[in-house]
């Protein structure tokens, strides 16, 4: 299985900054034991590929350096050149993920889900949309009427996705997330599943049980990018949810069973994670990865 990284890319963050960058370092250290997985370097989105889901201008003031103070604030991050090419490669590595997938059945992108990105703006802490970038690039490749279902678990909702691809018929867009956390003005997927705080492992599963069923009869994709958040964790600082680590597994071992009984290749990018152990985060980013080598297998039976 491929996974591709950049966490050598490293954001210039002021001291004490939250956001934890080096998760993305200790996750790509602790799966590079596995015989399986194959590491390899993002490759950077091209401007054409950005402009599938922003616009001209937005572009040109990220990569010239251009955003103002309020933007950067609304996004979290200082402008810099490593800023930006961390997010091409946040972006590249989902379009890989997805070219990697349609081949192979299932691939990572050991960053990426950054999907409170719009058309126009980043805001907390997503530069560009990779998930709404990846799958409209899919549909340039494979054709205008591929579909694409997006399967947004981070705890957050993907607003920024939703409002991309609001009028896009040929992209199923589904957030699973904490009714009363970020963003605080929701926009509308094409199906939405608020969930109330303290939501801990049974409400949660039947819940992303019923709402796959939903897609699968909706809509039926024929390619899943799956964001994978491990911030429905109880221990997240961000999250509200109260999801075990057992949890946590049972629900990617969920979209993974669903993906292998209709033979759909998923491409998976990491989401958020703010856990009080970092260590603890990682273990469940990376425990989602090792439960996608199984899919991996069983997808690569199926083709054989």
């Amino acid at each position: 299985m491929n996974a591709f990284y950049t966490d050598h890319f490293v954001l210039p963050l002021p001291e004490g900054h939250r956001f934890p960058m080096q998760k993305y370092r200790l996750l790509r250290e602790a799966i590079a034991v596995h015989p399986h997985i194959n590491l390899l370097e993002a490759p950077a989105a091209s401007d054409t590929q950005l402009l599938y889901a922003h616009t001209p201008s937005y572009i040109q003031k990220v990569v010239a350096g251009e955003l103002s103070e309020s933007e950067q604030r609304a996004i979290g991050f200082p402008w810099s050149q490593r800023m930006v090419e961390r997010s091409r490669r946040s972006a590249g590595a989902t379009i890989a993920a997805c070219q990697a997938a349609l081949l192979d059945g299932v691939a990572v992108n050991l960053a990426g889900g950054t999907h409170h990105a719009y058309r126009d703006r980043g805001g907390g802490f997503c530069v560009f949309n990779d998930a709404a970038i990846a799958a409209r690039v899919m549909q340039k490749t494979q054709g205008s009427q591929f579909r694409v279902a997006i399967v947004d678990l981070d705890v957050h909702q993907g607003n920024g996705t939703a409002a991309i691809l609001e009028n896009d018929e040929r992209i199923f867009t589904l957030s699973l997330h904490g009714e009363n956390n970020f963003p605080f003005q929701k926009e509308r997927s094409n199906l939405d599943i608020a969930l109330p705080d303290g939501c801990g492992d049974a409400p949660y599963l039947a819940a992303l049980s019923t709402a796959l069923n939903t897609v699968k009869t909706t809509f039926d994709p024929q390619l899943i990018i799956y964001l994978a958040g491990a911030d429905p964790h109880e221990n997240d600082r961000l999250g509200k949810l109260s999801l075990t680590k057992a949890g946590m597994l049972a629900r990617d071992q969920m979209v993974f069973d669903w993906a292998a009984a209709s033979s759909v290749p998923v491409a998976i990018a990491m989401a958020g994670g703010y856990g009080k152990d970092i260590a603890l985060t990682v273990e469940i980013h990376a425990q989602t990865i090792v439960a996608a080598l199984c899919l991996d297998q069983s997808l690569n039976h199926k083709a054989r």
